[in-house]
Parts: C-alpha cells; structure tokens; sequence
C-alpha cells in the first residue's frame, strides 16, 4: 500500500534529557524519524528538551520546541501547531507516557490528533503488567506465575502465594526503574515500594522467580498488512537477573538450538500480532530455563529502545527509519533495504558474524554507589563490536570500553585467590566477567563456575578459549606467524600480546607488520553476502579477503568519542556528525571511527565510510592503513577522548 495523503505535518516527541536508561539512542532513533517524514513532504514539528543532539538542530524539523516533554506542555504544542497525527515511538519511555496521558486527558480528541506507530491500545496491552499477561496467554505461550498490586498490603499478601525470591516489575516504567529481586520482606517493602512510587499507574508486577535462567530478546517488526519479521536475536552472557543493558549481550544467539529458536520465534509473532503492533518496532524478552527448556515472556517494549538501536547497527537494517515509514502507510516489502538496494525490509537480516555489547558503568564516580548488578539499569553507556568469531568481538569490545584494565588479563594466581575470585562473581558486579576468565586461567573447574554464575558453558569454553591462546602466546618460544596469527585472530590486542611476550606493544606491532599479519575489514550488508553491499560499512577482521572499495577523492578520518559517559556524552557525537556534514560540504569524503552504537555518527549513511572499530592506537592506525591502501586520507579529530589518542 502506497503513502497515506492523509498525513500533512506530524509532531515527533523526542526523550528529553540523557538519563540512565535513556540516553542517545532515542536522538539516533528520533533523527532518523525526522529525516523520513521531511523526505516523504510531511511538515515535521519536533518537541525535545535536550539542546545536546542532532535532532534538535534546526534544519531537522520544520518547527522545533526545545520545551519541558509533559502532557501540559506538549498538549499547548498540538494547540498551536495542529498537527494530523503524533509519532511517540521514537522517544522512549518518555514519549510513551506522554502519549498515553495526552490520549486519557481527551487532548488528542479534541484536536482530532491521531497517534501513529503504536495505538494506544497496543502500548497498554505492552507496557501493563496484568494486560500483556493476558496477550501471552492469548498467545499460546507461558508468563511466570505472578500477581499485579497496587499496595504493600496487597504486595505481602502475593508473597504468601509466590514466595521468596521473587521479581518486582513496575508497570510504564524504563530502565527497569524501580525493579528487583525481593528475597525477603524486608527487600519487598523496600522495592515494591519504590516501585509502586515510579510507576505512573502505581502498578507492580510481582512475579516467581526466574533468576538464573538464560535471557534472550527477539528485535520485531510489523506492518499493516500483517508482515511481519524478526530483525535480530539477541542473548544476554548474564542470565535472568541483571538488567540486559548492563549484560554482555551477544547478536545473534548463540546457544539457543533452531528449533528452540523457531518456538520462540513463533511466540514472538504471536504476540506483536495479538497487541496490535501493525505499524512499526518493538522487542520482546524471553527466559529459557536451562534444566528444562521451559520458555517463558519476560515482557514487551511497543516502541524502539536501546536494544533497537543494538539490532540496527548489528545489523544494518535500519529499524527507526524502516519504522517511521512503516508509521505514514507504506508495508515492509514497499521499502528498500538501502545497503543491498536489491532486497526490500521484508527480507529478515542474516548475520555472518559476530557482535557483541560491552556496558559501561561510572562506579568509580560514585564510590558509595552498590555496584551489584540488579534489574534496575545503572550503565551509562555501551560498547558494540564486530567480528568472525565470538572471541575475537568480545575482546574488541572489551578494549573499546576505554577504561583501565578493561581487556582480559592473565596473571598467575594463588589456590587462595582463586577461591576470592570464585566467591566475588556469586554476586553479578562490573567485574564479574573478569573474575570468570581469570578464575578459569587459574585452574577453576568450568563446571563450577556455571554452577556459580548461571553463565552458559558455550560461553564459558570460549573465555577458556582465549585462556589457551594466551598460555600458548606466554610459551611459544619465537613468536610464529601462526602463533601471532591465532592470537589476533582471536581479539588479542597488540598491548596483551606484548604483556604476555614482555615486549612493548610498538614493537609487537613492528613484528606483525613485518610478517604481514595485517587486519582486514568486512562489510556488514544484511545478507551474510548473497547480495552486494553499497554502503561501506566495516568492520576488521584477520581474514583474507578485504572488501573496502578503492576511493580516489580526498577524504577526511574523524574519530568519535567511543562509549557515552559520565562527563562525554550526545554533546561529542553532535560535533562528529556535525564535522561530517562540513567536510561534505567541502568537497571531502569523510571516515568515521566509533563503537558506540546508541548514535547518530555510527548510522550507515552519516559518513562516506563507516568503520565500527575500538579507539586505541592500534586500531586507529590499521584503519588509516586501510584508507591508504584503498586512496588516501588525512585525520581530524572533533572530541576530547579523539585528542588524548
């Protein structure tokens, strides 16, 4: 079905201001929607109280508020404005909520707005706890047994039904704010308490128990004609219990078998069909329990989120853009999958790779902050990177944390440290996937660390994985191009093969490059290569074959800022993606670095080429060689972290 022409301006909430659970992926999300309706010639009007990012420029929309995002306010703005339809999916919980009260004070009525992306209907049947339970079941599929409560004395009395631990979920509420694991009364008056004070229904959810089961997010898409694909499969390294934005999460999944996976596939259908999603994204999350195989709906998200933002730059199927035209009447198979330029969005990604995201936390700004890590968000932003195998993507994320002592090491330890380390990871901490590797290193059993963590033993045989490649780099006795060629291909960085070898990484570098063991870099393109990609999007890999296209114009490398941050935030990736834009007009062609996926810079087409790739020296450079090799390039920077490499 072709464009409504029903739909002359429409106004996009935005999320406000970045906060913990919310950050920049709702301005990469929010640009996109912006870009797609002045393209399509729909008047834009924007509201959004964060002077820091892109969509606020004034070229983005045709009319910008940079006002408080509050029903009074924003119901002021539909008055004025009188717009045909509202966007809210795109700005995050935030947004929702604002939606939905606009919807109950009779404003949208009243002016005759309609809400496009998600009706109300289909945000209540997702975001209430009670409701979305229903959907589940509706959906031939099973919800952990729980009970909503709208009181402590109703929350008391649940738990003499369910019993200790159990889950406290609060209805409309992002970040899992207001959430955890009650494991006594006392916790229960504490978080159920909280949560009844966040939640906009004071609503909570207690639910049984579930921790320690393996966690999994399916990335979805409808239209109107009932199409309907799974863009990505993501699983969490840590199990039920830590929120997903402060797991590891690994794209796709890895150890889920193809015909748990088609189950799940087929629930997650059900589901987005029974509430009603028809005209865009949402993500749904899952618990497997391994003992088992029972496969239970944690809960749905009727709008992009930060995990969207993951699928999208895993992926490079553009999910707010595709959903923000799904939202003005086109269908998924009318919609061009802009990197193939051959296949249409009804054709489902297919990842020949690995990626894998790495949070990362600011304790060590808050000493008396509890670093445990619980089902309230506390990571203040990500790192995302790609490889051929797990390995090598979890080890170039770790390093793109940029923070001290965040790639693996492999000290000897004592029977004594090694119990310390066995005891520290029964609680999940920042530390906790350290803990593992090095427990292992020492001798730990596998077996009883999984027992410990709940951590799948797919993974853990990984992290061993890396544990002998290290030992074999300490024991070689000539650094072989075989040796030097395993490590890298493995995600050893130049500085841990230099603290294994006790040789400076310049000089680890030297030898590598004499012995031409030089990264490569493959081109994500939605289709594990059944078609050609035209935008050059890349990632590094010790492979053979490189697939950067030869450029002769004069070009421009500019480094982002890497993960967001306490004290670096959205403000750095404006002035990238601002300095892309400049250069353009300038006659260069420009080349970003960065591993934040939450951003604007890191989108497949805000740069001539885009390189997902950690900031350290080491990578930066292979990426200017590559540049050289394939036509030339001087480098820029545009960010504080940009100047200190």
């Amino acid at each position: 079905m072709p464009k409504r022409t029903d739909l002359h301006s429409v106004l996009v909430i935005g999320s406000g201001p970045i906060v913990i659970g919310q950050a920049a992926e709702f301005d990469y999300s929010g640009t996109q929607a912006l870009r797609v309706l002045k393209e399509e010639g729909i008047r834009v009007i924007l509201v959004n109280s964060n002077p820091a990012t892109i969509m606020t420029d004034p070229e983005f929309a045709d009319a910008t508020y940079v006002e408080p995002i509050s029903p009074d306010v924003v119901a002021k703005i539909i008055a004025q404005e009188q717009p045909d339809a509202v966007l809210p999916t795109l700005g995050g919980q935030t947004a929702l909520n604002t939606a939905i009260a606009l919807d109950k004070q009779g404003v949208l009525a009243e002016h005759g707005v309609e809400l496009i992306g998600a009706n109300i209907d289909a945000i209540e049947l997702g975001e209430d706890r009670e409701k979305f339970k229903g959907v589940v079941e509706r959906s031939g599929a099973e919800s952990a047994r729980s009970r909503i409560v709208n009181s402590m004395d109703e929350a008391l009395a649940a738990a003499e039904d369910l019993g200790y631990p159990m889950v406290v979920r609060p209805s409309f509420t992002m970040g899992g704010l207001g959430s955890g694991l009650a494991h006594d009364e006392e916790d229960l008056r504490r978080i159920a308490g909280a949560g009844l004070h966040y939640s906009p229904t004071s609503e909570v959810l207690l639910e049984e128990s579930i921790l320690g089961w393996k966690e999994y997010e399916l990335e979805m898409m409808r239209d109107a004609n009932d199409n309907v694909v799974v863009v990505c499969s993501i699983e969490n390294l840590d199990p039920v219990g830590v929120h997903t934005g402060d797991s590891i999460t690994v794209a796709p999944a890895m150890t889920l078998t193809d015909r748990e996976y088609q189950k799940m596939r087929d629930v997650a259908i059900n589901v987005i069909r029974e509430v009603g999603v028809d005209t865009g994204g949402c993500n749904i999350q899952f618990a497997v329990d391994p003992a088992t195989g029972r496969v239970v709906v944690i809960e749905m998200n009727p709008r992009v989120s930060r995990s969207s933002a993951l699928a999208s730059k895993a992926t490079g199927f553009a999910i707010a853009k595709i959903a923000t035209k799904l939202a003005v009447g086109y269908t998924l198979d009318e919609i061009p999958n802009d990197i193939t330029q051959k296949t249409p969005a009804s054709f489902e990604p297919t990842l020949d790779y690995v990626v894998v995201k790495v949070p990362r936390f600011a304790f060590e700004k808050f000493p008396a902050a509890d670093p445990t890590l619980t089902t309230t968000m506390k990571s203040v932003g990500e790192a995302m990177a790609i490889g051929r195998s797990f390995t090598e993507a979890m080890q170039k994320a770790l390093r793109s944390l940029e923070q001290r002592d965040s790639e693996f090491a492999f000290p000897q330890l004592s029977a004594e440290q090694t119990e310390d380390l066995l005891a520290g990871m029964a609680t999940p901490t920042t530390e906790r996937i350290h803990q593992v590797q090095q427990a292992m290193h020492a001798g730990a059993a596998l077996e009883r660390v999984q027992e410990i963590t709940g951590i799948d033993p797919w993974y853990l045989d990984q992290l061993q994985l890396i544990n002998e490649t290290a030992e074999a780099l300490r024991e070689a006795g000539d650094l072989t191009p075989t040796v030097l060629r395993a490590a890298k291909r493995h995600g050893f960085s130049d500085e841990q093969i230099g603290a294994l070898r006790h040789m400076d990484p310049a000089v680890v570098r030297g030898v590598r490059h004499a012995l031409g063991i030089r990264p490569v870099y493959k081109t994500v393109d939605t289709c594990a290569a059944e078609f050609e990609a035209f935008t050059p999007y890349h990632y590094s890999a010790y492979d053979r074959e490189d697939e950067i296209a030869s450029h002769d114009d004069p070009s421009v490398i500019i480094l982002g800022s890497g993960p967001n941050r306490i004290g670096q935030g959205i403000e750095f990736d404006y002035s990238c993606v601002h300095a892309t834009m400049a250069l353009r007009e300038a006659g260069y062609e420009t080349v970003m670095i960065n591993c934040n996926p939450e951003t604007v810079s890191t989108d497949y087409d805000t740069s001539d080429r885009l390189y997902f790739e950690p900031l350290t020296l080491e990578d930066v450079l292979e990426v200017i060689a590559a540049e050289e090799r394939t036509g030339g390039c001087w480098a820029s920077t545009c960010s504080s972290a940009a100047r200190r490499r």
